[in-house]
């Protein structure tokens, strides 16, 4: 199948990130596919903290084996003491497990280390990676750094640093105050969803029937002819 170059237009694995990457390494024609789903839900100083609790327990407990989970907490220091404990009783109470940097542990001291591959790890378990920024560019760095361009997303009351991180981020989906589990075909109206892409050319993001059309054109004319 990987070789019926002219005979297959398009391959769309769906499946682990193995049987994914050996698709996209050995096609002989077009792959509308996504490797993994490294997202990251930064919480911004300006959020409200009902709010940055609640999107973030349902981005990474919703279904924590979709590609829409979120993997990774990005945590404003300025509100780190006094969020960070909250969000940490929300989810350990639903299960989660937790990798954290040196920051996050000084604030929680019962958290568990990250580790040197922990930031670049795609869990779909529960388990969050916590990491406390000092503001939006170490974030947009961090993800830069270690995201997979799938889905990311800003909590924070502040529209001019919704605008500014939604601009620089360069994920198939951005998202501001809503849970990185929205990124899916059926949610953004596409109807069945036949993947997500985070490639760069023609469909990016969910995918349905109609983000698969290309165009054709076919002129018709009355003896027309080009100066």
């Amino acid at each position: 199948m990987l070789a019926a170059s002219g005979v297959i237009d398009l391959l769309v694995p769906r499946g682990g990130r193995s049987l994914v990457e050996r698709v996209q390494r050995d096609a002989r024609m077009p792959v509308l596919a996504h490797a993994e789903g490294l997202n990251h839900t930064y919480v911004h100083a300006g959020a409200d903290f009902a709010m940055a609790r609640a999107v973030l327990a349902n981005a990474k407990m919703r279904r924590t084996g979709v590609c829409g989970a979120t993997e990774t907490l990005l945590l404003d220091a300025a509100i780190a003491p006094a969020l960070l404990p909250e969000i940490v009783a929300d989810l350990a109470a639903l299960g989660c497990d937790f990798r954290a940097d040196e920051r996050a542990r000084a604030i929680v001291p019962g958290l568990p280390a990250a580790g040197e591959n922990d930031f670049s790890t795609e869990w779909l378990d529960a388990v969050l990676n916590v990491k406390i920024v000092n503001g939006v560019d170490a974030a947009l760095a961090h993800i830069a750094a270690f995201g997979s361009e799938h889905t990311d997303a800003i909590i924070t009351e502040d529209a001019e640093e919704d605008e500014y991180f939604l601009a620089r981020i360069s994920s198939a989906v951005g998202l501001w105050n809503a849970s990185t589990q929205f990124c899916d075909g059926g949610e953004f109206g596409f109807g069945a969803e036949i993947g997500i892409a985070t490639g760069h050319v023609h469909a990016r993001g969910p995918v349905g029937l109609e983000q698969l059309t290309t165009f054709r054109y076919v002129v018709r004319g009355s003896g027309q002819v080009r100066p």
